[in-house]
């Protein structure tokens, strides 16, 4: 029996959709959906899952580690350089919050304030 769902597609709130957009397609190469615009920009990949990112008005980012705007969910990338990654997503706009869970994976926050996790492929 085919699974009953197939992810089809993720989707960020945050205030400004095409830098947000920006970020992620350099820090992935995924090609920039044709319909990007100031509301929703999106990213589409060869596999055609979208990283969409919706405007939202008086958009509060996440807070990592605390919860007063807890973080709900968070993307995990698998990288090959913790190092070298964590360096190029700094240069691209990402921070790195004081708090690190262990030395296993990375934390960081997007330019829109959302933690994601880097981790060393294998």
């Amino acid at each position: 029996m085919p699974p009953l769902l197939k992810l089809s597609a993720i989707t960020l709130d945050c205030a400004d959709p095409l830098a947000l957009a920006a970020f992620y397609q350099q820090a992935t190469g995924l090609e920039p959906h044709p319909e990007s615009d100031e509301e929703f920009a999106g990213l589409t990949g060869g596999d055609g899952l979208l990283i969409g990112f919706q405007r939202v008005d008086d958009y509060r980012p996440p807070r990592w580690p605390g919860q007063d705007a807890p973080q709900q969910f968070h993307l995990d990338f698998d990288v090959d350089d913790l190092d070298e990654a964590e360096r190029l997503l700094l240069r691209l706009g990402a921070s790195k919050p004081d708090f690190q869970p262990n030395e296993r994976w990375r934390v960081l926050t997007d330019p829109a304030g959302h933690p994601f996790c880097l981790t060393a492929r294998g």
